[in-house]
């Protein structure tokens, strides 16, 4: 079975190196596939990102592609939210049937969502670019501030619950409050939120026991040298069948978990 896992961490890395896609989306399913606990694959996949990421917050700083601005806002609202989700698991704590069963819809809907956001990424894209104002400034008022901070607390919930979400609804949705700022660094400053919320609400799963250590090293020796390798054949295949792809498995997944 170790063979297997570090097999899915070598796919998943490929994956999300070649497209960019979130691994949470693709890793969790995998792992409920292998007869994983629910509870025990998106705490094991929350820190798993968390180490995954990390490297790329450094070469996003490094390369100037993160708004720690926006980043601090956003933890403003995702950090607490993802404490005050953990709270509540552990609460319900000794229904075990019902935690996962949370879980479960938790993250079908997640994945359903995150179909709808890599299928009609380029549609939203354009919408946000058309509707802003010439005149609107980067960062804008109060009122975007609080926004975000808002969208930050509605991500920590489904991405403690469920460890997908901080990468494809996460970019949408800042794409779609910061539509002027530059793609590259919409992207950096989402991974550099994505490590703190998945590294708190990983840590919060361990606290639960809802992580598996050996299963997490299996996972990344097989996912850093996916990822690089994935990476050099960036823009290989064509997007426009990728994506239609991608989201279909998403969507049968997510609708067998709801469903």
């Amino acid at each position: 079975m170790e063979i297997g896992f570090i097999v899915a961490g070598l796919a998943v890395g490929f994956i999300v190196g070649m497209t960019g896609v979130g691994g949470g989306s693709l890793m969790t399913p995998i792992l409920l596939f292998f007869g994983i606990n629910p509870a025990t694959a998106v705490g094991t996949d929350l820190l798993y990102a968390s180490i995954t990421k990390a490297g790329g917050v450094l070469v996003h700083h490094k390369h100037r592609n993160i708004d720690w601005r926006i980043t601090r806002w956003l933890a403003l609202g995702s950090v607490p939210a993802a404490l005050a989700t953990v709270w509540a698991l552990h609460v319900m704590r000794a229904e075990t049937e019902a935690i996962n069963a949370v879980i479960k819809h938790a993250l079908g809907v997640a994945l359903m969502l995150t179909s709808v956001a890599i299928i009609f990424k380029q549609r939203l894209l354009q919408f946000a670019q058309r509707h802003v104002g010439v005149s609107a400034s980067l960062h804008g008022g109060l009122q975007r501030r609080w926004a975000t901070i808002g969208n930050g607390a509605l991500l920590g919930v489904i991405v403690t619950l469920s460890s997908i979400g901080a990468g494809a609804i996460g970019t949408i949705a800042l794409f779609l409050l910061f539509p002027l700022l530059p793609t590259a660094r919409l992207v950096g400053t989402e991974i550099a939120h994505a490590v703190p919320l998945t590294l708190v609400a990983g840590l919060g799963h361990a606290g639960l026991g809802n992580l598996d250590w050996g299963l997490l090293s299996n996972l990344l020796v097989g996912s850093l040298p996916g990822i690089y390798f994935g990476s050099q054949l960036t823009g290989r295949l064509p997007d426009h069948i990728l994506r239609p792809v991608l989201a279909g498995m998403l969507v049968l997944v997510g609708s067998k978990l709801v469903f």
